[in-house]
C-alpha cells in the first residue's frame, strides 16, 4: 500500500485476526471508516466488537493483519503514539479535578502551555453548550453533562479517531434516549470520526453514517441503518436487527425472484430470496417480516391482492403511542403475530377476541435458510 495520507480512510483494518489461548474473537475483518463519518459496530456480548476498538486504540495487537489510521500502520505502535482517543462506558473522569482541569488533564501531560490550555478548554466547553461549568466538580454534573465532558476531553486532543466503548451502557433509559441525539450532534458539529461499539440496535442505528453487524467474530453486514433494517445479508441480520415475525417452513417452489412455503402448521407464505441464491424446493427456511410490514383489514377483500394473508383474533392491544402493537393470535399453529397499528390512529379502538385479517407482500418477507439465524 502507498502510505500516502491523501483521502486515506481515517481508519481502516485489513484482515485481522484475533485469538486468545483457542478463541478466535476477531476472525479475518476488513473494513474501512471514511473520515468524518460516525461508524458503528453492532453485536451481542462476546462477539469480538471491544476487542477490534482495543486492537484500534492500540491495547491489543492483531495476530495477523494491519491497521492503519490515515493510511499509516499502526502494528507496533503504542497506545500514547496513535491519534486517537477512547472514551470508556464509565466515563473514567477524575472526582478531584473540576471540569475545566479534567478536559485539560491530556494537554496538560502533553506539555501545552497554560495559555493554550485555558483557551482550547474554553472553547471546547462552549461547544458542547457548558460554557459556565469550567469550575464545577464532577459531582455537580447531570448523568448527559458527565458524558458530554468525557467526550470533551478527548476531542480537546483533537484526535484522528474517537474510539467510544458502550459509553451509554450505564445511563437510565430516558437519559440514554436524549444522549443518542446529543451525541450525533457533537460528532457532527467537530467533525471526528467516531468508532462507536454498541450491542443496542438502537443507539447503533440512531446515530450512524454507517453499521457493521457482529457475530461470532465475523462482520455479516455493513451498511446504512435503512440497508440493514430492510435489505438484510443474511439471517443473523434479519433476526437481530430490529423486531421481526418468524416463521419456518419448507419451500414448494423457488426462483430467482420468489419462494414459496408451507409452514408445518400448513400456512403458505410467499417471500423475497437472499441475495445469495442457493434455495430449492425441498429446503427448509426462516422467513423474516417486520411488524409494520403487516397490514391490518377487518376484511378479506381488504388483503386479498396482497402475496400473503391470514386469518386471526385480537389477543392483546399494547399501547405505546406511536409505537403501538397489537399481538394477534393464528389459530391454526397457535402462534401469535405481532403487528404494528398504523400511526394514522385507525384501528386504536381494537379490543381483544376482534377477529381481523392480516396482509403482506413478499417483498417485505425475507427467507434464509433454516438455522442460519442461530
Amino acid at each position: 500500500m502507498n502510505d500516502s495520507t491523501d483521502q486515506a480512510p481515517a481508519l481502516e483494518c485489513r484482515d485481522i485476526v484475533r485469538t486468545f489461548g483457542k478463541f478466535k474473537a476477531v476472525d479475518h475483518v476488513s473494513f474501512s471508516v471514511p473520515e468524518g463519518s460516525f461508524f458503528s459496530i453492532l453485536g451481542p456480548s462476546g462477539c469480538g466488537k471491544t476487542t477490534i476498538l482495543r486492537m484500534a486504540a492500540g491495547f491489543l495487537e492483531p495476530d495477523s493483519g494491519d491497521i492503519y489510521i490515515k493510511g499509516k500502520s499502526m502494528l507496533g505502535v503504542g497506545p500514547n503514539k496513535r491519534p486517537v482517543n477512547m472514551v470508556f462506558q464509565h466515563l473514567a473522569l477524575f472526582p478531584m479535578m473540576n471540569v475545566a482541569d479534567n478536559i485539560g488533564y491530556g494537554l496538560r501531560r502533553r506539555g501545552v502551555a497554560k495559555a493554550e490550555i485555558a483557551v482550547r478548554v474554553k472553547a471546547v466547553l462552549e461547544r458542547i453548550g457548558l460554557a459556565d461549568s469550567g469550575a464545577k466538580r464532577i459531582s455537580q454534573l447531570s448523568g448527559g453533562q458527565k458524558q458530554r465532558i468525557a467526550i470533551a476531553r478527548c476531542l480537546v486532543l483533537e484526535p484522528d479517531v474517537l474510539l467510544l466503548d458502550e459509553p451509554l451502557g450505564a445511563l437510565d433509559l430516558k437519559l440514554r434516549e436524549h444522549m443518542k441525539v446529543e451525541l450525533k450532534k457533537l460528532q457532527n458539529d467537530f467533525g471526528t470520526t467516531f468508532v462507536y461499539i454498541t450491542h443496542d440496535q438502537s443507539e447503533a442505528l440512531v446515530m450512524s453514517d454507517q453499521v457493521a453487524v457482529m457475530n461470532k467474530g465475523v462482520f455479516e453486514q455493513v451498511g446504512s441503518a435503512q440497508e440493514l433494517y430492510y435489505h438484510p445479508d443474511t439471517a443473523f441480520v434479519a433476526g437481530f436487527v430490529g423486531d421481526s415475525n418468524r416463521w419456518r417452513g419448507r419451500i414448494d417452489a423457488a426462483d430467482a425472484s420468489s419462494v414459496k412455503l408451507t409452514t408445518a402448521d400448513g400456512l403458505s407464505f410467499a417471500a423475497t430470496p437472499p441475495k445469495a441464491g442457493g434455495l430449492g424446493a425441498g429446503g427448509e427456511v426462516d422467513i423474516f417480516v417486520r411488524p409494520e410490514s403487516v397490514q391490518i383489514a377487518r376484511a378479506e377483500a381488504d388483503v386479498q391482492a396482497m402475496d400473503n394473508r391470514l386469518q386471526g383474533r385480537v389477543e392483546s392491544v399494547l399501547f405505546n403511542g406511536a409505537n403501538s402493537r397489537v399481538l394477534v393470535r393464528e389459530p391454526r399453529s397457535g402462534g401469535e403475530i405481532d403487528v404494528a397499528l398504523p400511526q394514522t390512529g385507525a384501528f386504536h379502538e381494537l379490543r381483544k377476541g376482534e377477529d381481523i385479517w392480516l396482509g403482506w407482500g413478499k417483498d417485505q418477507a425475507k427467507c434464509f435458510a433454516a438455522g442460519e439465524a442461530g
